[in-house]
């Protein structure tokens, strides 16, 4: 795609957890499954300085919602609860931003003053975030920083069911640096190129949290004659070009579809439109579904989308979904259906007839069903009014969620400026010319890279991976008391924590000492190093077990010269023509066998050597000699 073409630009705003104790407590900056309380709240939207109302936290009240929140000693106390007001800003915490700010050549304020910016969905037990601008200015690959702020992270949702919601409140409060571009960035690759470098920047202060959940990034992002969306909680960087070029994509895709719209029909014409019950159309339906519904004393009702006929179900906009989400969000129900899924749900030619009948259907509208109790199914068809007219004008400005395909959803309208008032309880921080002189800055990524480039057998690609991991200095520790050992040092490092983590390993437990021993034992020749990920993961797992229990448990005892030959001479033997037919091609496929026996009790090196001279031994024997 031609991203210039359509007037594809985009700002990014990284949020990075700190690896500090909380921002306005001394509690532990720690996930934790533990539950010793609980207890819940009702939030409700305040008025801003001026006596206005956020949009986005009238919609959120609307939807009547209760909070559940559960806590543990281990990270949460009475600031969490709100039961005590915060304490005094993080003082390591606004000296990390301060590192960055100069990193990025942006100006510090004179003195930071915290905000409270109103969020009422739950994840804030008092209403708010509460959020400070740090520094503004500064670039970065010629790409603007508006602001730097810090702020404190939101609860973490574990559970929603009906109208009660429940939080951890382990995750609430600990320190996040927020970043934010203009909107310089001009294609979706370069979205990413932009998230990378911040976040080699950022691991390079040596104070950030590392793994799943302690970094997101959002992007604000428009075409042209589009609007601005705002894209919340994009986990990787891999996700970012991805999610840029579908979101692009969508809104290319709503201009066209709106186009088509003021073609056919007119958005007053929508406003004319009332629900009709069709429950008894359905009376004998074969539909599971609609017979359910009826049974349970629900109802079917329905309205006309004038000029939506074909609109609904396209790839890039999903209308129809779009119209479900929107609906379920402002009235609670499980979804609804539309005429561009038809034939579909069991529905029979005769009922969409009458249907279509009834409501006085044209050739180029569509009708939407929704099915539930009276209230429920009349809040859902009223937001999809509300929402069908939006798409007459284009693209709405709103913010939506990133999803697991790297498409969006709706989430919720954009929030304004009628959403941020002073905080009270936290007195402004002062950051004068002595603090700032005080202040040491890390070794920079370029200085750095150079650096590892000629001290050790990197190539390009793995420098960047040990960069943006951030284990650059653990590496090079554990490679001066293990020089024998550098590459499966860095696999360590790049491949097998990755790995874990995927697994649901929690490598912020594999510390310093842990991998010591580990590599104490490998250097001694107790077990050979492809073991090195499984015993990581047992260890973990038993965090009061040694490397020897490890061993012993995972059944990685080194095996003996004479064993891996016998192992693999009957591996060979009992594949004997396989090896006359396919020669030296045979290795690879014998490899695999050798090593699901052998794994992390033999070298590789050895057990290749050994394969490979015995099925040289069976090509020699099969060759004629003249």
């Amino acid at each position: 795609m031609d991203y210039k073409a359509i007037g594809f630009k985009a700002g990014l705003e990284i949020h990075q957890q700190l690896d500090t104790h909380k921002l306005f407590c001394s509690c532990q900056s720690r996930i934790t499954e533990n539950a010793e309380y609980t207890f819940e709240r009702l939030l409700r939207p305040t008025q801003s300085e001026l006596g206005d109302v956020d949009r986005a936290a009238l919609e959120e009240a609307a939807r009547k919602r209760r909070f559940l929140y559960t806590a543990s000693g281990t990270s949460t106390c009475l600031v969490e609860a709100d039961e005590e007001p915060p304490h005094a800003a993080n003082k390591e915490a606004v000296d990390i931003c301060l590192i960055m700010a100069m990193l990025l050549g942006a100006k510090p304020v004179d003195e930071i003053q915290f905000m409270r910016k109103i969020v009422i969905d739950g994840s804030n037990t008092t209403g708010f975030q509460r959020t400070a601008l740090v520094a503004m200015g500064g670039s970065l690959k010629n790409v603007r920083i508006s602001s730097l702020a810090l702020e404190e992270d939101a609860a973490r949702k574990l559970t929603e069911k009906e109208k009660l919601v429940n939080y951890g409140l382990d995750r609430l409060g600990i320190p996040l640096i927020e970043i934010t571009t203009e909107a310089d960035i001009t294609s979706p690759e370069h979205a990413r190129e932009v998230a990378e470098q911040l976040g080699v920047l950022l691991q390079a202060t040596k104070k950030v949290k590392r793994g799943l959940g302690t970094i997101r990034q959002d992007l604000n992002i428009s075409i042209a004659s589009g609007a601005r969306i705002e894209v919340k909680g994009i986990q990787s960087l891999s996700s970012i070009s991805k999610v840029a070029e579908n979101e692009a994509l969508r809104q290319k895709g709503v201009l066209e579809i709106a186009e088509t719209l003021r073609s056919r029909a007119k958005k007053s014409d929508l406003t004319y439109i009332h629900s009709i019950d069709l429950s008894a159309v359905f009376i004998n339906s074969k539909s599971k579904l609609i017979q359910n519904q009826l049974q349970n004393k629900g109802l079917v009702k329905g309205i006309r989308l004038a000029g939506y006929h074909g609109l609904l179900k396209l790839e890039r906009t999903r209308i129809g979904k779009d119209l479900a989400v929107y609906a379920g969000l402002a009235s609670g129900i499980g979804g609804i259906i539309h005429s561009d899924e038809m034939p579909g749900y069991g529905f029979s030619e005769q009922e969409i007839q009458e249907v279509s009948k009834r409501i006085q259907l044209g050739s180029q509208d569509a009708f939407v069903l929704a099915l539930g109790n009276e209230t429920m199914v009349d809040a859902a068809l009223n937001a999809v009014l509300r929402r069908a007219m939006m798409f007459f004008d284009g693209v709405p400005e709103e913010v939506r969620r990133s999803l697991p395909d790297n498409t969006t959803e709706y989430m919720r309208p954009l929030p304004g400026a009628a959403r941020m008032y002073p905080e009270t309880d936290v007195p402004p921080v002062r950051i004068t010319i002595e603090r700032l002189q005080r202040i040491q800055l890390p070794e920079k990524p370029e200085e750095k890279r150079k650096r590892l480039t000629m001290q050790y057998s990197l190539n390009e690609e793995q420098i960047n991976q040990l960069l943006s991991s951030g284990y650059e200095d653990d590496f090079e520790k554990l490679v001066r008391q293990f020089p024998d050992l550098e590459s499966v040092i860095l696999r360590t490092y790049l491949n097998t924590f990755s790995e874990l983590e995927n697994e649901g390993i929690q490598i912020e437990i594999v510390d310093e000492k842990m991998l010591i021993e580990v590599f104490s034992a490998l250097r001694k020749g107790w077990y050979a190093k492809e073991a090195v990920p499984p015993l990581l993961k047992y260890l973990v797992k038993h965090p009061n077990s040694s490397v020897e229990d490890a061993i012993q448990g995972c059944g990685f005892q080194p095996t003996g010269e004479e064993e891996i030959v016998q192992v693999v001479r009957r591996i060979v033997a009992e594949r004997k023509d396989f090896v006359k037919e396919r020669g030296t091609s045979a290795l690879g496929p014998l490899m695999g066998l050798v090593m699901k026996e052998l794994r992390g009790k033999a070298d590789g090196k050895l057990i290749s050597k050994t394969l490979h001279e015995e099925i040289f031994k069976v090509i020699s024997s099969a060759t004629p000699t003249n």
